[in-house]
């Protein structure tokens, strides 16, 4: 029999799962668990999964569970010895245990860069170089970021490009959001953020009051801050909706008439690929990753001005009325990206790890 190889992945304080990074670690570690009885059979593989007590068994009983605790920023040793450590992204400051043989980070992007300056960048750069140096391999989830590592981080070995998945909502169940049964919208998700960039949807609906806009995201100060301005502008036609299911995520996708991601900041960016799953008419920005991930299933905004967005806007949805192919393309598109495909690449990664020195 093979001897036991052991897989630790660090999922950090996770608070929620309803923002990118936190779905990028559910939807691997249900991979792996879904998995894992198999690989145990076949090559005595055993997952053991870091993160808050809140969560443990969420994932069922096939790995193990262990508390993320404050001394993981320190130097510590792990309960058995780790053949390889995944840090599922790379802003946790949580340190791999120092009996970890291969140590691998995925990075979901760069996006500091062009956030910010002077010392506040320097800063964020020098944790992140510490950060990144105890780690063997990197994993680049575009190669948008892998490009940005090699740009802005030379120093970093080459990353792997392994392609987010992407959820299928189409077969999932489906809860109606009430108050927009019956309703014509148009649809954003996001957690609205200033690199979202949803104020120039709420321009853009202020200048097309005949069109709802419907703006969902968790409950945060982002959100309070568009809802309040909206409310200033005195728009009738925008509706926020906070901290949705996953049922109510896929009636959402499901009944828009588009799906809109104005977004400048992305390693990315799955919210437009889960209402691709749709065949839905899919508006995004013309910025970083956003077009190598969308490729032919997306419209782009290269003008942020309202006028521009929405002549762009009603050019896609026109053009999906008027091209019955349309949709299944969109579809296509989104097809490319799959938990499933992507778990089996981190599998093929974790293989290297595991191989005897």
């Amino acid at each position: 029999m093979m001897p036991p190889r052991h897989i630790g992945l660090q999922f950090g304080h996770i608070k929620h799962f309803n923002e990118g990074l936190s779905e990028f670690s559910r939807q691997l570690a249900w991979q792996f668990a879904h998995q894992a009885q198999q690989l145990k059979a076949e090559r005595n593989w055993h997952f053991h999964f870091i993160l808050p007590a809140q969560w443990h068994g969420l994932f069922g009983p096939d790995v193990s569970y262990h508390a993320l605790t404050e001394g993981m920023r320190l130097r510590h040793h792990f309960p058995v010895d780790l053949d390889v450590w995944h840090g599922l992204h790379q802003h946790m400051r949580y340190r791999p245990p120092v009996n970890s043989q291969h140590k691998l980070i995925t990075v979901h992007d760069l996006n500091h860069v062009y956030a910010k300056t002077g010392l506040s960048l320097w800063w964020q750069n020098m944790r992140l170089t510490k950060q990144l140096r105890r780690a063997n391999q990197l994993i680049a989830i575009s190669q948008y970021s892998a490009n940005d590592l090699v740009k802005h981080l030379p120093w970093a070995p080459p990353a792997t490009v392994i392609y987010n998945g992407a959820a299928d909502l189409t077969q999932s169940a489906q809860t109606p959001v009430d108050e927009l049964q019956g309703q014509t919208y148009l649809l954003h998700i996001s957690r609205m953020s200033p690199s979202k960039n949803v104020g120039v949807l709420i321009d853009m609906a202020a200048a097309w009051p005949e069109q709802m806009l419907v703006l969902v995201g968790p409950h945060s100060p982002e959100v309070a801050a568009h809802k309040e301005r909206a409310q200033q502008l005195g728009l009738l036609n925008v509706r926020f909706i906070t901290d949705v299911n996953e049922a109510q995520k896929a009636w959402l996708y499901a009944h828009c008439s588009a799906f809109l991601f104005p977004s400048l900041m992305e390693g990315f960016g799955l919210p437009p690929i889960e209402a691709m799953f749709f065949g839905k008419p899919v508006i995004v920005a013309k910025r970083t990753c956003l077009p190598e991930v969308c490729g032919e299933g997306a419209a782009y905004w290269d003008d942020f001005t309202a006028l521009a967005m929405r002549r762009v806007v009603e050019a896609r949805m026109a053009a999906d009325q008027q091209d019955s192919t349309m949709a299944d393309r969109v579809r296509q598109q989104a097809q490319r990206y799959t938990w499933a495909g992507a778990a089996q690449q981190y599998i093929a990664q974790y293989e290297r790890g595991t191989l005897p020195c």
